[in-house]
């Protein structure tokens, strides 16, 4: 059956998704395993603030790539790329279908294609750049860039911005963020399929689910992970700062932000097929992506 990849913006219901669709695989004689494609849900200790499946998710549909590593390790999309295709690789040798879940639209792109990723830099390099981000600011420091890298990031994309620099400084060029997901570098025959919804219901499920991830204790993982000593990636997730500083409303604000940026991402790609939620549940919206997984090639 080859890979199908789920994505779409955070809080849009993602994993919810997945494992109906994996109920509605193995209906369908397949063997489906979730590979997840998220910055954060790579780490351990933030799975509430990551919102990660929980233990009776992952007895439902096995899931990958959660949890494996610790929140000090800086986690580099390089890195990702080689344990995300192993896996997608292993899972079709062994006749099983991957799921590809995820928001994050690089770590989509580097499980999925043959994207040239950047090697790591020196940590005295990104050290230093992480000081500098952090005394003077994105914005501040987004004046060194290169005017033709930096009409591409945003001031206030402080993780772009850094990891921008860091490559500056070693002499390689940022890679553009272009359309080549969905092109002849796809390493394996993949539905691709967006979730898309409605501003207002994406901004209410967004508020709800922020609002049960405090409730379920989303800021003492960040403090932990913090008192810890948090990587420059770790503390990158929505709303870090925001949960230890106890303002609920900013951390909704920056997933709405999020959510804006991954939607305008979505939209602007080729060769996927879309699925608009809006007023559906789980299995509705399921139903709908086992019918595009069936459709003749």
């Amino acid at each position: 059956m080859g890979v199908i990849a789920i994505f779409g913006p955070t809080g849009v219901g993602k994993t919810a998704v997945a494992i109906e669709l994996g109920d509605l695989l193995r209906e369908a004689g397949e063997d489906p395993v979730a590979v997840s494609c998220d910055a954060i849900q790579v780490y351990r200790g933030l799975e509430i603030l990551s919102g990660a499946p929980d233990a009776g998710e992952r007895e439902r549909l096995e899931h990958r790539l959660v949890g494996v590593a610790d929140p000090g390790e800086e986690f580099s999309a390089g890195r990702f790329a080689e344990l995300a295709r192993s896996e997608i690789d292993d899972l079709l040798a062994a006749g099983r279908t991957p799921i590809v879940v995820g928001g994050t639209g690089l770590y989509m792109r580097a499980a999925l294609a043959d994207l040239d990723l950047k090697p790591p830099v020196p940590d005295e390099v990104r050290r230093l750049v992480e000081a500098q981000v952090a005394e003077l600011g994105s914005a501040a420091m987004h004046a060194e860039l290169d005017p033709d890298v930096g009409e591409r990031i945003h001031p206030n994309d402080r993780k772009r911005v850094a990891r921008a620099l860091e490559l500056q400084r070693v002499g390689l060029d940022p890679p553009e963020r272009g359309r080549e997901l969905w092109t002849a570098s796809l390493r394996h025959p993949t539905v691709l399929i967006g979730i898309v919804v409605d501003r207002e219901e994406l901004a209410d499920r967004i508020d709800r689910r922020v609002d049960a991830m405090i409730a379920a204790g989303a800021a003492d993982e960040a403090r932990a992970a913090a008192a810890a000593g948090a990587s420059r990636t770790a503390r990158s997730a929505l709303g870090f700062e925001e949960l230890i500083g106890g303002d609920a409303g900013a951390v909704k604000a920056s997933h709405r932000r999020y959510a804006r940026r991954q939607m305008t991402w979505l939209r602007k790609m080729d060769g996927v097929a879309t699925i608009d939620r809006t007023g559906l549940g789980d299995a509705e919206v399921a139903r709908a992506a086992m019918a595009l997984v069936d459709r003749p090639a």
